[in-house]
């Protein structure tokens, strides 16, 4: 077993040093549906006269629990860690106020039992109008360099927060040209004034739009997950974290007729991973041939994928490979989460592009001139696809699924 554990170790440090970490992803298969989370406890809010007073002095550095084998994170010097600014942001990002209708907040869309995605195929915002993309879980999104499944250039948490509170297309948390109103909400809660004060202590007025964002961010960079079964297996030393049957799923998905680690490598079972050391790592879009519409590689509007933002027809359809961590919880699948479950994804790959014969998106994505090199489609047996499966399952941290330090801050109604 320690033979097998090492190798594991050596090809996954091999995986981050060739192509890194990156996104999110999620789904079930033959043995049947994933059992549910239980619904973590929140902690509990208290009352803000019980509070500390504002500006109680300096705000105390926060340090990563870092889970073994995982880099320092990387974060921005005008935004440092603060154990009060996490604070902050765990309460804004699932306060209901964030919306105008005051009926959605951050964690609606992304919701800790699924690893901070929502179950369903397409997001859907405060006013019930219809995101055209999948809510990507945000596990390990502080090692992300890229935030989105299309945007290369939207790079900082801190501005990815500004698009569900003021983005009109669609529609999210609907604030877009009401920033005073959205700010005064906040400045006529006495728990908001004691915690954005202690936040930033330094500042006469701290309720302010770059305060929000830099506490949401906050709390999203310690969003990390890294305790799953297989992490105990190959950075714990727990021989018999995992089943053997994952353990082969495992060599199978790293091996060279699979070729699922070029877009799914390293720690974070990602496209890229970018952290202190290794901080300019790119994201290298890709065409999984999910789609080819007129025979040139072109994906459904408005999901053009890297060539809205390029207009070169070779980026057609060319998204962001997300992480697979907690894929077991995270489904359905894809950017526009057009596939179920986990078995039929890695029938998806085992094709080498998906075959749609009727209808608008008609097209066989196997033939797509846009599609990644690494996408040639393989034979698998029924049992390889289970193994892989399992291997995929292994990858779920149950303890991040339920850990209070990201629960919801309010009792529920």
């Amino acid at each position: 077993m320690r033979f097998v554990r090492t190798f594991l170790a050596v090809a996954l440090s091999t995986a981050v040093a060739a192509c890194g970490g990156g996104g999110g992803g999620g789904g079930d298969s033959a043995p049947g549906p994933v059992d549910p989370e239980p619904t973590p406890t929140p902690a509990e809010t208290p009352d803000p006269t019980a509070l500390p007073p504002v500006n109680p002095g300096e705000p105390t550095a926060y340090e990563f629990d870092l889970p073994p084998g995982f880099p320092q994170p990387l974060v921005p010097e005008d935004n440092p860690m603060t154990v009060e600014g996490v604070e902050l942001g765990r309460h804004l990002f699932y306060e209901r106020r964030l919306s105008l209708n005051e009926t959605q907040s951050c964690g609606d869309c992304h919701q800790q039992a699924l690893a901070f995605s929502d179950g369903l195929a397409l997001a859907e915002g405060s006013t019930g109008e219809i995101h055209p993309r999948n809510s990507p879980s945000l596990t390990n999104v502080v090692y992300n360099p890229t935030l989105t499944w299309m945007n290369p250039l939207l790079q900082l948490l801190e501005n990815q927060a500004l698009t569900p509170i003021f983005g009109e297309n669609p529609v999210e948390l609907g604030f877009s040209g009401k920033e005073d109103e959205l700010l005064e909400r906040l400045r006529s809660e006495a728990l908001y004034q004691v915690l954005f004060g202690n936040a930033y202590p330094d500042e006469d007025a701290p309720i302010t739009l770059d305060n929000l964002t830099s506490a949401i961010a906050s709390f999203q960079r310690t969003m990390i997950s890294g305790n799953s079964a297989f992490d105990k297996f190959v950075y714990q030393g727990q021989d018999d974290a995992i089943s053997e049957e994952a353990k082969r799923g495992f060599l199978l998905f790293d091996s060279e007729t699979l070729e699922c680690n070029h877009c799914h490598g390293g720690l974070n079972f990602a496209s890229s991973l970018t952290h202190e050391g290794n901080p300019n790592d790119p994201t290298p879009f890709e065409n999984n041939g999910l789609y080819n519409l007129g025979e040139d590689g072109a994906y459904p509007f408005p999901n053009s994928g890297l060539y809205e933002f390029t207009e070169n027809v070779r980026d057609f359809g060319r998204m962001k490979p997300p992480t697979l961590r907690n894929i077991e919880v995270t489904g359905p699948y894809m950017h526009d989460g057009s596939i179920e479950t986990l078995e039929d994804v890695v029938r998806h790959y085992e094709r080498g592009g998906r075959l749609i014969t009727e209808g608008p998106n008609a097209g066989d994505g196997r033939d797509s001139p846009n599609k990644s090199q690494f996408l040639t489609g393989f034979p698998l047996t029924d049992t390889q696809r289970a193994e892989v499966i399992a291997f995929f399952r292994s990858l779920t941290d149950h303890e991040f699924l339920s850990d209070p330090r990201f629960a919801n801050p309010f009792p529920e109604d």
